[in-house]
């Protein structure tokens, strides 16, 4: 599957943070439900950290969709 590019303008974001600005949980609730049940992976690894830092080239997994950050420029 292909990833879908989410820039960002910080240098890094959290995980639970990025979850929800990406639409993929509705609530930061729900992303810290997805973090701990171990549903997302990280550059291919589980993550259950929800403050886990992610940064441009990051990929982030669930449910079989995949999440690349990239770094926002300004035009």
């Amino acid at each position: 599957m292909a990833n879908r590019i989410f820039p960002i303008t910080t240098s890094s974001i959290r995980l639970d943070q990025f979850l929800k600005w990406a639409n993929i949980a509705a609530t930061g609730g729900q992303a810290k439900v997805f973090i701990r049940q171990g549903l997302v992976k990280v550059n291919g690894r589980v993550e259950t950290r929800r403050s886990h830092l992610l940064k441009p080239g990051d990929e982030v997994e669930i449910q079989g969709a995949r999440y690349k950050v990239s770094r926002h420029s300004a035009d």
